[in-house]
């Protein structure tokens, strides 16, 4: 544990090293800067972990949208859209168009993508062996 704790660098407050500065300013000056926040905050919504397990689990390892869309009922097609775009800005995900009528877009994980993956399928084994104690009580 000490290990991640030195391997993380957190970036210095602004305010940290001000005497005039509250507590609590500075508690919130480096919650608002944490790394862990704003990494998390560009794929930890539900659907864009959805789709990230879904290219995963894909046996050829690319899904159009249209099967996504078909495995993910419950999404709209405009919030699929929006979590792809996010997921190909933050560079987690790959978009090919191919130069055919009608065209053909195929998404995969990006290198970044799948080195995500094994953080995400423990979270997925967490989730299923406790999935009675988190979702029916």
């Amino acid at each position: 544990m000490e290990e991640m704790k030195s391997a993380v660098r957190h970036p210095q407050s602004p305010l940290s090293s001000l005497k005039w500065v509250s507590n609590e300013e500075r508690t919130r000056s480096e919650y608002l800067s944490c790394p862990i926040r704003h990494v998390i905050s560009r794929f930890g919504d539900k659907w864009s972990l959805l789709v990230l397990f879904l290219l995963n689990s894909s046996q050829s390892g690319t899904l159009r949208f249209s099967e996504l869309r078909r495995m993910m009922t419950d999404c709209s097609q405009k919030m699929l859209s929006q979590t792809l775009k996010n997921l190909e800005q933050t560079h987690l995900v790959h978009r090919e168009v191919f130069p055919e009528v009608p065209p053909r877009v195929e998404y995969s994980l990006t290198d970044t993508g799948r080195s995500l993956m094994p953080a995400l399928s423990q979270l997925v084994e967490w989730g299923i062996e406790h999935f009675n104690e988190v979702v029916t009580k």
